[in-house]
């Protein structure tokens, strides 16, 4: 059995210090402090999840979120992040063309319909990644930029350690699929399954959009067109406008599913000037994790309408 803990301002509170850097991107890291913001309880089933200010650091909501635990898709984040890296680099472009391997049209689960020789550009198979969480775009970027999936899950993993992730933290391949899932695969890094706490997610989403914020840009499309299918992929994030948990100023980010992770989501919504990241993750379904991230926008938000009326009151 999995320990069971919560922690909200009732029982401590945790900060991520906002850090201002180049190109005013900003690096969100944690810091244990004393006191802290007050905010209300939400009673949420999945089994870990975390809410924070992303303005001011203050987490405002926390559940487990110190267990690793699966993050399904979710660990696509920090394969997005090294293509991020590589294009603001110069180590790749855009328009570079990639080649489908065996492993990436073979790779199981969501794809975008790579068969083996398919050739696709870098951006292509970066917004059916980011939009449709295609695990084959995932597979085709990762070799692409590693010569190899296991080199680079080196750098994922390498990178985590710069971020400042938990010394829990394992990124186990590019896509987020169970070892298990892609074992039978030449080519596919099958040593390990990748583990992420709930503040580790919350941190490598505070990364992603705070050093390239134009992820934002892509994670707010609804569908994406791809040469490899012949209708438009759907945004796996139903909580962007006209999908069914709509949620205004939702803008992104990650969807995940595996059966050992469950359903999962890091979702980020800003409103007047304000932003906020949420991790739900081990939901019973895929509306539940709409649903319970839903509660804690709605009590974040209120956070900070009563924060504001008692500034005005004094």
């Amino acid at each position: 059995m999995r320990r069971v803990s919560k922690r909200s301002s009732a029982g401590g509170a945790w900060k991520i210090a906002a850090v201002a850097a180049i190109a005013a991107a900003v690096y969100i890291g944690y810091q244990r402090i004393e006191g802290g913001a007050t905010a209300g309880s939400v009673d949420l089933q999945a089994e870990a999840a975390i809410l924070v200010d992303a303005s001011t650091g203050d987490v405002l909501y926390a559940k487990n979120a110190d267990e690793p635990l699966p993050p399904a898709s979710m660990s696509k984040m920090m394969t997005e992040i090294l293509v991020l890296d590589g294009i603001h680099e110069g180590t790749i472009k855009w328009n570079d063309k990639v080649t489908a391997t065996g492993y990436a049209a073979q790779v199981p689960g969501a794809r975008m319909g790579l068969s083996v020789g398919d050739v696709i550009t870098v951006r292509e198979l970066f917004d059916a990644m980011t939009v449709y969480s295609a695990n084959d775009a995932a597979v085709a970027l990762a070799e692409h930029i590693g010569g190899s999936e296991e080199t680079f899950v080196q750098r994922m993993n390498m990178r985590a350690e710069r971020i400042g992730l938990s010394p829990g933290a394992v990124f186990g391949n590019a896509s987020g699929l169970s070892r298990a899932d892609i074992a039978p695969y030449a080519g596919a890094a099958a040593e390990k399954d990748s583990l992420l706490t709930a503040e580790d997610t919350a941190k490598l989403a505070g990364y992603l959009i705070g050093k390239y914020p134009e992820v934002l840009d892509v994670t707010s499309r609804s569908s994406v067109k791809v040469p490899t299918s012949q209708q438009a992929l759907a945004a796996t994030n139903w909580m962007l406008k006209d999908k069914p948990f709509a949620y205004p100023g939702n803008d992104g980010l990650k969807t995940g599913y595996t059966p050992n992770a469950g359903y999962c989501f890091t979702g980020t919504a800003k409103r007047d000037g304000k932003r906020l990241i949420s991790v739900v993750m081990g939901a019973s379904s895929k509306e539940a994790r709409f649903t319970e991230t839903m509660a804690l926008y709605d009590m974040g938000f209120e956070v900070e309408k009563r924060t504001i009326a008692a500034a005005v009151g004094k």
